[in-house]
């Protein structure tokens, strides 16, 4: 600490020096200096006597850790999603939880749209047959994929991520169809090239069908067995929102017995362990959660942690609060 309040910061993961600076000027900081996760154990030894805490999207914030942070007066999220926070504990012991929308959209929208083109050519396949001393000639029917343009693609939510990858896909003239619980107005449709269609008739259209929800009890294997059943065998699954949102078992069996065509996954339902029997499939993409892994987007990510930390330290409504409305006292300012 360099000046001001006295107090103390816990930052779980490796963030670039000149972000976490920004806390040391005001604060004492514990900073991860790897990039290897803090374990849960080291985590709950560190926590206690905290007054802050900027976590990742992996570290589980639960009552057992909340129970040793009796000092904890804030909580920033370094990521979009937050199920890895117990949002009601946190609450009920007054402490405002924050995370970082927005900056990460571009990166994450031009990721689903990788994996489309990926798939869809056969991408990473064809690389590794390259390597592998396999090209051995060129020939017309030889390691044919699938053209992107005119194709169908459908949306399972439709926020931010969402819409930029609809803006992504009008580019490639992809024939966009969407579902999600709140139907865009006509304009908007038709500013996003986009059509609503019910699920069950979104998975039976689509050729490719990208995920763009949150983790929430209603998502929670959202695709299954059933869902899979109803999609074109030469239907393609891409996911960049939750592994959880998939019933992977489900997924994994679908993929063996050719009942879709395959798969491009970012992340995974007991991440970062895969189900049995994923890792041996050729007709998939496993990529270790890199959404937003790009240089500025990271960079911005852990700035609005900072921004939405010192915030909520200096008790402040922190710019990308969560809760600020069921905290006691605070929900008018």
């Amino acid at each position: 600490m360099i000046g001001g309040d006295d107090l103390k910061v816990l930052v779980t993961g490796k963030l670039p020096d000149a972000v976490v600076d920004r806390i040391r000027v005001v604060h004492d900081v514990i900073a991860s200096e790897t990039e290897t996760p803090m374990s849960p154990e080291k985590i709950l030894e560190a926590v206690g006597g905290q007054d802050g805490l900027l976590c990742m999207i992996t570290d589980k914030v639960d009552p057992v850790l909340l129970d040793h942070a009796v000092s904890l007066k804030m909580i920033a999220n370094y990521g979009v999603g937050y199920d890895n926070i117990d949002m009601s504990a946190a609450t009920k012991r007054g402490i405002p939880v924050s995370n970082t929308p927005g900056v990460l959209t571009d990166a994450t929208a031009d990721l689903a749209m990788a994996l489309i083109l990926a798939m869809g050519r056969r991408i990473v396949a064809g690389d590794a047959k390259t390597r592998r001393g396999d090209f051995k000639f060129w020939s017309p029917m030889h390691f044919l994929g699938r053209e992107i343009t005119g194709k169908t693609l459908g949306l399972i939510g439709l926020g931010r991520i969402g819409k930029a990858v609809a803006k992504r896909a009008a580019g490639f003239e992809l024939h966009t169809v969407y579902y999600s619980r709140r139907r865009l107005g006509p304009a908007d449709e038709g500013r996003l090239k986009v059509s609503y269609r019910p699920l069950e008739t979104l998975l039976k259209q689509a050729d490719y069908i990208s995920l763009h929800v949150p983790l929430t009890a209603d998502t929670h294997h959202l695709i299954g067995e059933g869902e899979i059943e109803k999609m074109k065998p030469s239907a393609i699954l891409i996911n960049t929102s939750r592994g959880p949102v998939i019933n992977e078992a489900a997924l994994v069996g679908a993929l063996k017995q050719n009942r879709i065509a395959g798969a491009g996954m970012d992340v995974y339902e007991k991440e970062p362990e895969l189900s049995p029997g994923l890792i041996d499939l050729e007709n998939v993409i496993l990529l270790p959660h890199v959404g937003s892994a790009t240089i500025e987007t990271r960079t911005r990510m852990a700035d609005l942690a900072v921004d939405n930390l010192l915030a909520g330290l200096a008790g402040k409504r922190p710019p990308n609060c969560l809760n600020w409305e069921k905290l006691p006292g605070k929900g008018r300012k």
